[in-house]
């Protein structure tokens, strides 16, 4: 209830406003409303986007609780053909070919996967048209992707693939798996030793984490299981140790810095989806419960407080919740 409520006081919230928009001419100097007639609030469209998603997935996860209607009557106000139409009109504009790639797009697909996955069709059907845009997007970027961006910010390709197979999964999309599952071979299939050089003053995805979460969806058990003992063959003895440690936040009215506590909350739902995959007993698995413990209880108290981080953390924090759960399956 917490997390939708932080959701619902601000996903119609259009000011104040990170307005991601290529300008060609004075014509298209338009409100975040008018160009995004959907996902206009939450300080950004892809912080909009992912708490429709939140509020899709908590009904879900809890169809009884209190603010069930209120979500139901929001996705009626908002999620209507006309307005999904017109966010399609903006991603048409030749100028927007790459706009929200890849972060927005993932989440767009993770709230498409959601939406399929409460089983009314009226959202998920009117959603589709966007949905098979993005969808597209993604079967054109892929191929020509030749390295990843290893970023701890948006631009994280491990990320988005993690997201998009979500998408795959719900609607059996067996050619886009494998796309996805061939693609994150191709970028991250040799990597051995990681040094985990995290984390970065504004991160809020461990580049480490977070690649590995998304070979821990593509690979198969035994393949992943192999694969990680490669990438992170010390990890049972808590190395690198920048990887156990939570972040420090050092001022959480400043919107880049308070991206360590989305980093503590990303990496509590990347241990614990990683210990959920990993048989009973092995070394590793305890580790990661307690270190996706240590970094949870960093970052659960700060989800709301200042809009620099209440915009988006609570996202965040209910991936890292259901996570290893039937929220979130590992694998």
């Amino acid at each position: 209830m917490r997390l939708a409520g932080i959701a619902l006081g601000h996903v119609t919230r259009e000011y104040p406003n990170n307005l991601l928009h290529l300008l060609e001419s004075a014509a298209d100097a338009r409100t975040p409303r008018a160009l995004h007639p959907v996902f206009f609030g939450s300080f950004d469209w892809h912080s909009c986007v992912h708490a429709y998603w939140l509020l899709a997935h908590v009904s879900r996860r809890f169809p009884a609780f209190a603010p069930a209607q209120d979500i139901d009557a929001l996705f009626a106000r908002q999620l209507t053909e006309a307005k999904i139409a017109g966010e399609c009109a903006y991603f048409e504009r030749p100028s927007a070919r790459s706009f929200e790639r890849p972060y927005g797009w993932a989440w767009l697909l993770k709230l498409a996967a959601e939406l399929r996955l409460r089983g009314d069709g009226l959202p998920s059907a009117i959603l589709a048209p966007l949905t098979m845009l993005i969808m597209r997007r993604f079967r054109q970027f892929l191929p020509g992707a030749r390295y990843p961006i290893r970023a701890g910010t948006h631009a994280n390709t491990a990320f988005a693939l993690t997201m998009a197979t979500s998408y795959a999964r719900a609607v059996r999309d067996t050619a886009l798996l494998a796309l996805l599952r061939e693609t994150a071979l191709r970028w991250y299939g040799d990597d051995r030793d990681c040094q985990a050089w995290e984390p970065g003053g504004e991160d809020f995805l461990s580049p480490a984490l977070t690649e590995a979460l998304c070979m821990c969806r593509l690979l198969p058990a035994p393949d992943f299981r192999d694969w990680l003992a490669a990438f992170l063959p010390r990890a049972a003895r808590g190395e690198p140790s920048a990887l156990f440690k939570p972040a420090e936040v050092g001022d959480r009215t400043d919107g880049r810095i308070a991206h360590l506590d989305g980093l503590n909350l990303s990496r509590a739902w990347c241990w614990r989806s990683l210990a959920s995959a990993l048989p009973k007993g092995d070394d590793l698995r305890a580790v990661a419960e307690q270190t996706a413990d240590l970094h949870l209880a960093a970052g659960l108290p700060h989800v709301a407080g200042h809009y620099a981080g209440e915009h988006w953390l609570a996202s965040f924090a209910a991936l890292a919740l259901g996570a290893g759960g039937d929220g979130d399956p590992a694998n």
